[in-house]
């Protein structure tokens, strides 16, 4: 049985923290600075080279990519021949506690939502654990602004609807975010499971690299289909017109009961932020 302490926790989550308000991954650079060459809007090319000279100056000078920092959320992945010596969610919201003081993070988290008083520190996360093999901690931070959250979207489709239902699900949601949502989005969809997993299915999507398509040759084609229609209504870069509506569509999928058919779609904004860590 490993052992792990919880004052490492609190360290990697801080870290993590201010890293995925502060940097962008990869792949979104890459599909961003790929998108400015190819938008055929005048437009829509000065926004999306806007966004890549934003993520430059928020590298150099060490500033958040968004003023919107977010919602803490993360996903946690725990070995089950680990043992924690302390409580682990503690640690987590330590680590969030400390990292959006120490990073000038923007707190944006309210104790209660009608009396809307901010805790000012940022917590508490929102934290989705599984148990796996192993001994390892793995860490996931994928922190939420409201812009995008505030257009996500969940149907409780009927099995007869199938797949056009599922495509008007995404289509409609997309169309009603428009640029409220801060496009070019990121679209993650939750398909199956029950009301509250295909949700938590849709954030995940959002943790995927969006370079890769689902595993599953069917999913995958729908992801396609998908980002090929969003990427026709014309919506484009900061809902200025263009052909870069959206970077990706990544579906994330569940077995479900017999009567039903869960859609949930997360919609966020080129800003798709997270970053993780292995204890």
């Amino acid at each position: 049985m490993r052992e792990l302490d919880t004052s490492i926790i609190v360290e990697e989550v801080s870290k993590l923290c201010i890293k995925a308000n502060l940097y962008l991954a990869e792949d979104l650079k890459k599909h961003i600075e790929d998108s400015a060459r190819e938008e055929k809007s005048k437009l829509g090319q000065q926004v999306l080279e806007q966004l890549i000279d934003n993520m430059k100056i928020a590298d150099e000078n060490r500033i958040p990519i968004c003023q919107d920092t977010g919602m803490a959320v993360f996903f946690v992945n725990v070995g089950q021949d680990l043992h924690i010596n302390g409580n682990l969610t503690d640690a987590i919201n330590e680590g969030v506690r400390k990292g959006y003081t120490e990073g000038y993070l923007r707190k944006s988290v309210v104790k209660d939502p009608i009396l809307r008083e901010n805790t000012k520190d940022n917590t508490p996360a929102i934290i989705h654990y599984d148990i796996v093999p192993g001994d390892k901690l793995e860490i996931t931070i994928a922190p939420k602004g409201f812009g995008s959250e505030n257009m996500s979207r969940l149907f409780m489709l009927k099995p007869a609807d199938g797949v056009e239902g599922i495509k008007k699900a995404v289509i409609t949601t997309v169309s009603e975010a428009g640029p409220n949502a801060c496009p070019p989005f990121v679209v993650g969809v939750g398909l199956g499971g029950d009301f509250e997993l295909s949700a938590k299915l849709a954030k995940k999507a959002l943790t995927r690299n969006i370079s890769e398509r689902s595993n599953l040759q069917h999913i995958k084609e729908l992801e396609e289909e998908l980002l090929s229609e969003i990427n026709q209504l014309g919506i484009g870069p900061a809902g200025l017109g263009g052909s870069t509506t959206a970077l990706a569509i990544n579906i994330e999928t569940y077995p479900t009961h017999i009567a039903g058919m869960p859609v949930a779609i997360n919609m966020c904004c080129h800003v798709d932020r997270h970053a993780s860590v292995t204890l």
